[in-house]
């Protein structure tokens, strides 16, 4: 299985997978922000990305510190100083996304007081390729379908699964 938690499997995928090793390459943010173990998770990753995806890269951030996130993000460049902050709860939980344009992607960074590879983000994305590697070409053609008619990733593997709640079904599996 491909190690997600590091960006080299990038270098040799599909063009915008390229691109985004690129991106995220040069303005070395995985490197300037590895205090918070980042990782990029979502639809690229996995190749069932549609025109206007974004780069989604989730952060451990303890929000107590909430501030010294930011600062690092300010410093390293990465962002421009009048991004948007919001903070979303999940499961009871203050998080905290930034939305932002760079060099034609789309980027969304998450921000979350929990390991990276205990988010739901890393934990749906891995089930994801998981079923995708085990269904093939034909249904990854099929999720990417749904997406394009506006369906979410989750709720697209849900219609074609049969599952009831996919949110929560996709990370039993």
């Amino acid at each position: 299985m491909i190690d997600f938690t590091k960006l080299d499997y990038l270098k040799t995928g599909n063009d915008k997978q390229r691109r985004a090793y690129e991106l995220l390459t040069k303005q070395r943010f995985f490197e300037k922000m590895n205090f918070y173990s980042p990782i990029l998770a979502g639809t690229i990753p996995i190749e069932i990305d549609i025109e206007g995806s974004d780069l989604d890269i989730i952060c451990e951030v303890d929000l107590k510190f909430e501030e010294d996130f930011l600062d690092d993000l300010m410093f390293s460049k990465f962002i421009p100083y009048d991004v948007d902050v919001e903070y979303p709860l999940i499961d009871g939980q203050k998080c905290i996304t930034l939305n932002f344009i760079l060099e034609d992607f789309p980027i969304e960074i998450f921000g979350q007081n929990k390991p990276t590879i205990e988010q739901n983000a890393y934990r749906h994305m891995i089930a994801e390729y998981k079923i995708l590697q085990e269904k093939g070409e034909d249904f990854k053609q099929k999720i990417i379908e749904l997406k394009k008619k506006g369906i979410k990733t989750e709720p697209a593997f849900g219609i074609l699964l049969g599952l009831e709640n996919p949110y929560e079904d996709l990370l039993k599996m």
